[in-house]
C-alpha cells in the first residue's frame, strides 16, 4: 500500500502519517520525489484500515499495489532508481558503465593484468570471482579469502571499483569487507536467506536471474532485499536455458523492456553467460544496450585459452576494447552514453 501526500504536504503531516502507520503495527518507508511524497506500508496483509490513513491531513490518495512484490514494483516507486556502486559508476541513468574482468580470480598477475587492460578498453568496474560456485564440485572453486585480497590489489592498482560475489551468509559479510558491489549469482537467487543478509549489509547487490527463473521470481527475490531495507539492487539478465544446445543459454533480451515497465530496478545484461560463446558475447552486447540496458558485464581474461574457468566464452583484451567502442556508438544512437573507465587514482578499499 502507498499512502500519497499533497503537493506541498508539512513535515508535520508526514510524520503524523508514518506514526499512524507504527500504530497499525506496520513499517513506513517515506518516498519524498519531486512533486509530493509517497508513504510505503511495509508488512501489508491486506487488512491494513486505509479510511483511517486517508483521513489525515495531508493525504491525497492511497494506493493498492496489486503485484506480489511490493518496493520493487513501478507502483510503489514511478521513478526509476539510480544504484551508485562507486563515485561516478551509477546505474539506471543515462550513463551505462560496463564491468569486466576474469570470471575467477587466478593469481595476483593475472588480476592485475585483467584490471588493467579492462581499465585501458574502457570499462568502469572489474568483476572477478574469489568464491566459484561450480556444476561439478571437482572444478576450480576460487581462491576465497586471498581472492577478495588480490581484488583489493586490483582495485588499488587501477581505481576499478569491484563487483564480485558471495555464496552464503558468512562469505557475504567478508564479501563486503573488500567489494564495492555484492553478486548474487544465478544459483543462489532463490537464496532467501542470503538475500535477507545481503538486503540487512545495506551495500549495493548485482542480482542475477536464475537459469530457470521467470522475471516475477527475479522481482520476487529483489523484494526479499528491499524489505530488509537495502534499495541498493541491480537486477542481471544472464540468459535461461532451453532445449536448445546450439547456445550455453538463451539470453533474454525482452526481459530488458519488461523489467523497466513492472520496476523501478534497474537491469543490465550479462551476454557472456548468456551466450557462453565468444563470438557470441559481442553482438549479444550490443543488442542488450540497445534494448534498454542499464549496464553490460562481460568476462574477459588476458589469456582465456589458459583461464581455470569460462575461457571459452571471455573476451581477448583487444576484443573487449572493439566491444566497449562499438557500444559507444549505440549508446550515442539511443542518447545515453557509456561510463568513463576508472582512473588510475588509487582508492582506499573498505577492508
Amino acid at each position: 500500500m502507498l499512502v500519497v501526500m499533497r503537493h506541498g504536504a508539512s513535515a508535520d503531516e508526514v510524520d503524523r502519517v508514518v506514526k499512524v502507520i507504527g500504530e497499525l503495527g506496520y513499517d513506513a518507508r517515506p518516498m519524498p520525489g519531486a512533486q509530493r511524497t509517497a508513504i510505503g506500508v511495509v508488512g501489508n496483509d491486506g487488512r491494513v484500515d486505509s479510511s483511517r490513513l486517508a483521513a489525515l491531513p495531508g493525504v491525497v490518495e492511497i494506493i493498492h499495489v496489486t503485484q506480489p512484490y511490493k518496493q520493487v514494483s513501478r507502483e510503489w516507486r514511478p521513478e526509476s532508481t539510480i544504484v551508485t556502486i562507486a563515485p561516478g559508476v551509477s546505474f539506471g541513468g543515462d550513463e551505462v558503465p560496463i564491468i569486466a574482468g576474469p570470471c575467477s580470480v587466478e593469481s595476483e598477475e593475472q588480476i592485475i593484468e585483467a584490471a588493467r587492460a579492462a581499465r585501458d578498453a574502457g570499462a568502469a568496474a572489474l568483476r572477478g570471482g574469489a568464491f566459484k560456485p561450480r556444476s561439478s564440485p571437482y572444478a576450480f572453486q576460487g581462491l576465497g579469502k586471498k581472492g577478495l585480497e588480490l581484488l583489493e590489489i586490483a582495485r588499488r592498482e587501477t581505481g576499478l571499483p569491484i563487483v564480485t560475489e558471495a555464496m552464503d551468509d558468512e562469505g557475504a559479510y567478508l564479501v563486503a569487507e573488500y567489494a564495492d558491489c555484492i553478486q548474487i549469482g544465478a544459483r543462489n537467487m532463490q537464496n532467501y536467506s542470503l538475500l535477507k543478509t545481503v538486503g540487512r549489509i545495506g551495500k549495493p547487490v548485482l542480482l542475477k536471474r536464475g537459469m530457470a527463473a521467470t522475471i516475477t521470481d527475479l522481482l520476487l527475490s529483489a523484494e526479499y532485499i528491499l524489505s530488509e531495507g537495502n534499495e541498493q539492487v541491480i537486477l542481471c539478465e544472464r540468459g535461461v536455458r532451453t532445449f536448445d544446445p546450439a547456445t550455453r543459454n538463451m539470453l533474454d533480451l525482452t526481459a530488458i523492456p519488461t523489467v523497466h515497465r513492472m520496476s523501478h530496478l534497474p537491469i543490465i545484461a550479462d551476454p557472456s553467460h548468456g551466450t557462453g560463446i565468444r563470438d557470441r558475447v559481442t553482438p549479444m552486447a550490443r543488442a542488450a544496450l540497445a534494448a534498454g540496458a542499464d549496464g553490460i558485464i562481460v568476462e574477459m581474461h588476458p589469456h582465456p585459452d589458459n583461464a581455470l574457468s569460462d575461457g571459452a566464452q571471455s573476451l581477448h583484451p583487444d576484443e573487449l576494447t572493439s566491444l566497449i567502442k562499438e557500444l559507444r556508438a549505440v549508446a550515442t544512437a539511443i542518447g545515453r552514453s557509456v561510463t568513463p573507465a576508472g582512473t588510475t587514482e588509487v582508492r582506499s578499499g573498505t577492508h
